[in-house]
């Protein structure tokens, strides 16, 4: 089943490799499908040369993977292909996505199929713990990106991400969104403090580490970055939050891969690390750092899928992904150990591949003084601990240790072609880079920078050449050193955090729902009205006065009927009998229906009286099974000065924001004009009121009774039943009562 799965991505891999890599990339290709017209929302893609690689790689290495789960899990479920394929088509969604709610629904669509995929069955507590930590700390940013792109949307005055990236606007408020979708970002590509969701997603399959966490789904967050930074790169918000981000991401989760003894772990530290400097290289907003982005963001789902299912290929046969009992991997499985080795050597940056091409490239790219110089001075710093780490995976994975005793057992050949297409491509595009460059210089030439820099494996003897030989040397030095690094503090443990974090909004859940859920409805209805009135209350109350005077009445039927309303109200207050409470109520709703009369809404009139008499009628039989009166009911009435106060503010709120806001209203709306050119033709109604209510909301109208009688014969039902055990309950006997009366009829018995 997995391996018929490889054949959609593998398809849309041909069909955009053929028919758009030769394709005249001047002008890129867009489709519009229409959503929800009325409010302006539609479905827009667009085909250019960011998204052209990126669709590349989610569609090549969707394929890779899938064929490779046919031999990892044969007997994988349909669920977890389908998902798979569902994650694929939502990734190539996203990043073919121009408008920003389609961006969003693709962007949360990934996270979905990410959770279902990191959870599994749902079988351990691991995989689900773990799935609902990648799920809670992606969506949270999601929300947060979602927040601030519809504030960039609002600023730019489009809805396109193209629109929006073409006429950056600037101000205070778009800092704000920027730092809001940043969030979203960072959270994504799981960078610092925001990572700690990606080493608990390794309880993942192989398969689904080497694809979402490694080649797709982290690489979502560095192609916002990307596709924003031509238009925000001049931004320094936009700028300090990436490189701050990011430069951070790239030593800590080097450091942190370096101390992990589980490969697949050592992996996922160094995808953080890796991801942390394909975000500086793509925010930084100049040519030459987003030409060595580009190369990079191949390199990296090239090597870093190989190498994730080199892992699972010695997973799987030897049962163990720890270095310290692997042993002896490569010289019982030369095959894997060769293309293994081919994909580590382009982490570390090894020529003639890919990798070091990207390397080189990032390091030209900063050489220009001021700033630059920090920022190069961190890259080279997180470029020698990949080093480190690389070596530190091949001989973990592969080399022979004295100490250690699992080795492979078998050696099959799909994973050996599996990680040997993605290494083998890396190898290949080294030398073959200049054509990647070319699709790449359409993004590229958005960005300032000089127009002569192009990607290429040999520049000559230049400044760069001479700090990768450093950096190979000094990495080598620290994988050497790197026993001793592992008796230094761990940094930065935010799995800790996390479930700290999460443990403190537990006990917060706890402690807030503790003092105020207890059980007692008008104390919920108390703070609703209270919130109401606090909230809205002040902005309205801020808002202004009414505009023009305002009649005390128009009809003189309107004070008495009024004053009737206002003491039935009171007298429910004071109402020491329920059957009272109830007519006092009833009397409120037949003086509404009067009023309606004195309007002239005859029908609205009629439909509020049988709605009123149903309620009391029912009211009435219901409690007849209640007592009579109130449970605590005082000699000097049930009146409450602070509920009436909650309540004579609540109403009076609603009564001011009645006011107000229908005298703020200058024209009607469409649906207004609609109702009152056609109310009479199509319901025969001289009033628009009682049109919408009775007739064009006629099942609206008839839903409402259906409900409310529903719940009626629902609290009859329970309170008879209630009733009825009540009256065929017997107290438990005492244990010492039953044992008395046994011993006394085991006495009589002896006895007789």
């Amino acid at each position: 089943m997995a391996a018929v799965g490889a054949v959609p991505p593998a398809a849309a891999f041909v069909w955009l490799a053929v028919a758009q890599l030769w394709h005249d990339r001047a002008e890129p290709a867009t489709a519009t499908l229409p959503w929800a017209e009325a409010i302006g929302i539609e479905l827009s893609f667009r085909l250019d040369a960011l998204s052209l690689i990126m669709a590349l790689l989610v569609t090549g290495v969707g394929a890779v993977v899938l064929a490779y789960q046919g031999w990892y899990a044969p007997g994988a479920s349909r669920r977890d292909t389908v998902t798979l394929l569902a994650f694929a088509a939502s990734m190539l969604g996203l990043v073919l996505a121009d408008d920003i709610i389609g961006l969003y629904v693709f962007w949360e669509l990934t996270t979905l199929c990410s959770f279902l995929l990191i959870a599994g069955p749902g079988r351990t507590n691991d995989r689900r713990r773990h799935a609902i930590q990648a799920l809670l700390m992606t969506t949270l940013g999601g929300f947060a990106m979602l927040l601030g792109l519809v504030m960039l949307g609002n600023a730019a005055g489009t809805w396109r991400l193209s629109g929006i990236v073409a006429a950056a606007p600037t101000g205070a408020a778009v800092d704000v969104a920027l730092v809001l979708v940043l969030v979203g970002a960072l959270a994504k590509s799981a960078q610092l403090p925001l990572h700690s969701w990606l080493p608990a997603a390794m309880v993942a399959p192989t398969p689904v580490s080497a694809y979402l966490h490694a080649a797709a789904m982290v690489k979502a967050g560095v192609y916002l970055v990307a596709r924003l930074a031509p238009g925000f790169a001049p931004n320094p918000v936009f700028v300090v939050v990436i490189t701050v981000a990011g430069l951070a991401s790239l030593l800590v989760g080097g450091y942190r891969a370096l101390r992990a003894d589980d490969i697949k772990l050592l992996l996922a530290y160094g995808t953080i690390s890796q991801l942390g400097l394909l975000l500086v290289l793509f925010g930084w907003g100049t040519r030459a750092a987003a030409l060595a982005g580009v190369a990079l963001l191949v390199g990296h789902a090239l090597f870093k899928s190989a190498l994730f299912l080199a892992a699972g290929g010695i997973e799987k046969t030897t049962g163990t992904l720890s270095v310290r009992e692997l042993s002896g991997v490569g010289r019982s499985w030369p095959a894997l150990a060769g293309a293994g080795a081919l994909a580590a050597a382009s982490m570390a940056g090894l020529p003639p591949l890919l990798g070091f091409v990207a390397k080189e490239a990032a390091f030209t790219a900063f050489f220009g003084g001021g700033a630059d110089t920090v920022v190069l001075a961190g890259i080279v710093a997180g470029s020698i601990l990949t080093v480190a780490y690389s070596a530190r995976f091949y001989w973990g994975a592969f080399a022979t240790k004295a100490t250690a005793t699992r080795t492979a057992t078998t050696r099959p050949w799909q994973p050996v072609l599996a990680v040997a297409v993605p290494a083998l491509l890396a190898l290949g595009l080294g030398p073959a880079v200049g054509a990647l460059s070319a699709v790449a210089e359409p993004y590229a030439a958005t960005l300032p920078g000089g127009h002569g820099d192009t990607l290429a494996l040999w520049h000559g003897l230049s400044p760069s050449l001479g700090l990768s030989a450093l950096v190979l040397a000094t990495g080598y030095l620290g994988y050497r050193a790197a026993p001793r690094l592992r008796r230094l503090p761990r940094l930065l443990d935010a799995q800790r955090g996390y479930a700290r974090t999460v443990h403190g909004f537990d006990a917060l859940a706890r402690a807030v729902t503790g003092r105020t859920q207890v059980g007692s409805l008008p104390v919920y209805l108390g703070v609703i009205l209270l919130t109401v009135v606090a909230v809205p209350g002040t902005a309205l109350a801020a808002g202004g006065g009414v505009d023009g005077a305002l009649r005390p009445w128009d009809r003189w039927l309107q004070l008495p009927l009024a004053a009737i309303i206002v003491l039935g109200c009171a007298g429910v207050l004071l109402a020491r009998r329920r059957l009272t409470a109830v007519l006092l109520i009833g009397s409120t709703g037949y003086s509404i229906g009067a009023l309606f009369l004195v309007h002239g809404a005859t029908d609205l009139a009629l439909a509020q009286f049988l709605v009123e008499t149903l309620t009391v009628v029912v009211f009435v039989l219901v409690l007849r099974q209640f007592p009579a009166g109130f449970a605590g009911a005082r000699p000097g009435g049930t009146f409450r000065p602070l509920k009436a106060a909650i309540a004579v503010a609540g109403g009076g709120f609603v009564a001011a924001a009645a006011v107000l806001l229908s005298s703020q209203r200058s024209t009607g709306t469409a649906a207004s004009a609609h109702y009152l050119r056609h109310a009479e033709d199509d319901t025969g109604a001289s009033n628009v009121v009682t049109a919408i209510l009775v007739d064009y909301r006629a099942m609206d109208t008839i839903g409402e009774i259906t409900v409310l009688a529903v719940a009626v014969t629902g609290a009859a039902g329970l309170i008879l039943a209630a009733n009825h055990a009540v009256r065929h309950f017997r107290p438990p006997r005492h244990r010492a009562d039953e044992l008395a009366e046994r011993v006394s009829k085991e006495a009589n018995g002896v006895s007789r």
